[in-house]
């Protein structure tokens, strides 16, 4: 059975002032020609289809259109799970209607025997998937676990429903059938910083209380499909066939230079997969240069790419941003990077949020806040978080 693996689109989202819809149609494009090409038999997308969990029309229709196409009229299974960009309600109440061409959303974390685990049926034989939606911090998982189970720590849950899932998913398989995990959560240990620069991650749900151990990766799928971190890579630690496929373009300035891929596995029933890359080269790219205006304009690609630009100059230089603006036509972000001659104030501290209103808690009444009050506070957050972009 031959899998093609991708994640991340982040349909929908911009880069500062620009639309990129039109990347998002051509890199789609590539992806269902490379699973056309590659004769796949059924397809697997680990989560955050969307960037926004109410996406504007243009962003619905560029994906569902895309996944469509992926299921070749609705001859292949493609598999979406909900990531932490996706509303989960919106995934299944979609998901009857795009059953009907083989395309099977999967939006809240469910019960192995109740849509928890798919059993799908591919040219190449019998395939079960555990589908592993973005579960957040505060919410338990009353699906099957009883309520002394709800309340441990994030990366013990990840862990009991992916083990919940495989022992379900193995009495189903037998040995006909090729099993498959696609999940969207963070493995420690994986890398997610690269360039100092803001990433398209939502930070929100990067820390250390979101990270889970390898144990979350359990050892009977025959390959793991996980989504959330962008930059492509094998999961850390993972004991079978495991790998983040990436984001499908260079979304933030933390992804400059990123080579973006979709993922090819090959396997059969019993035996672990063969996994390769395959490289995706649509979309523009996106540079940060630095160093004086001259040296800048005679740099590769950036007439053609987006900029976050760094100007060297000698002082002040009022006239920098529409001078800017009006050579570069896909300019980001410009400073002026001049010597000072007042030292900088030292940054302030930066604290969430969350940790902010923590405070302001504890100072107004003279006590910590109640968990059950900052989890209510972090999910209006997000929810706000979301529905600006």
């Amino acid at each position: 059975m031959r899998v093609l693996h991708t994640s991340d689109w982040h349909v929908g989202k911009r880069i500062g002032r620009y639309d990129r819809s039109d990347e998002y149609r051509d890199v789609i494009d590539e992806v269902v020609g490379i699973a056309e090409d590659e004769a796949v038999d059924l397809v697997l997308h680990s989560g955050d289809l969307f960037d926004r969990p109410l996406p504007p029309i243009d962003a619905l229709n560029i994906a569902f259109d895309g996944l469509v196409a992926l299921s070749d009229g609705g001859e292949r299974p493609v598999v979406v799970i909900a990531g932490n960009h996706d509303s989960p309600g919106f995934f299944d109440a979609l998901a009857p209607f795009l059953r009907t061409v083989n395309v099977h959303l999967v939006g809240a974390i469910k019960r192995p025997d109740d849509g928890g685990v798919l059993q799908l049926d591919t040219a190449a034989g019998p395939a079960v998937v555990s589908a592993f939606p973005f579960l957040r911090e505060g919410r338990s998982f009353e699906v099957w676990e009883p309520p002394e189970e709800h309340y441990k720590k994030y990366a013990d849950r990840l862990r009991a429903i992916s083990e919940a899932y495989s022992a379900h998913a193995a009495a189903l398989a037998g040995t006909d059938a090729v099993t498959f995990l696609v999940a969207h959560f963070l493995v420690g240990g994986a890398r997610v910083h690269g360039h100092g620069a803001p990433r398209g991650e939502r930070e929100l749900h990067m820390g250390e209380a979101y990270a889970a151990t390898a144990e979350a990766i359990p050892p009977g799928p025959q390959y793991v499909a996980m989504g959330h971190i962008h930059a492509p890579q094998p999961v850390p630690g993972a004991k079978v066939p495991a790998e983040y496929a990436g984001s499908l373009l260079e979304l933030d300035f933390g992804e400059a230079g990123e080579e973006k891929r979709v993922v090819v596995v090959d396997v059969e029933p019993g035996l672990p997969a063969a996994v390769r890359s395959v490289p995706l080269g649509r979309g523009r790219r996106l540079l940060r240069p630095r160093g004086p205006w001259d040296e800048i304009l005679g740099m590769d690609g950036v007439h053609d790419s987006y900029l976050d630009l760094t100007v060297e100059t000698a002082g002040p230089d009022p006239g920098l941003a529409e001078r800017a603006f009006d050579e570069f036509d896909h300019l980001v972000k410009v400073r002026a990077d001049y010597p000072r001659v007042e030292a900088e104030r030292p940054a302030a501290e930066y604290r969430s949020l969350t940790e902010q209103y923590s405070d302001y808690y504890a100072a107004t009444n003279e006590a910590e806040a109640p968990d059950d009050l900052i989890e209510a506070f972090t999910s209006v957050l997000e929810e706000v978080v979301g529905a600006s972009g």
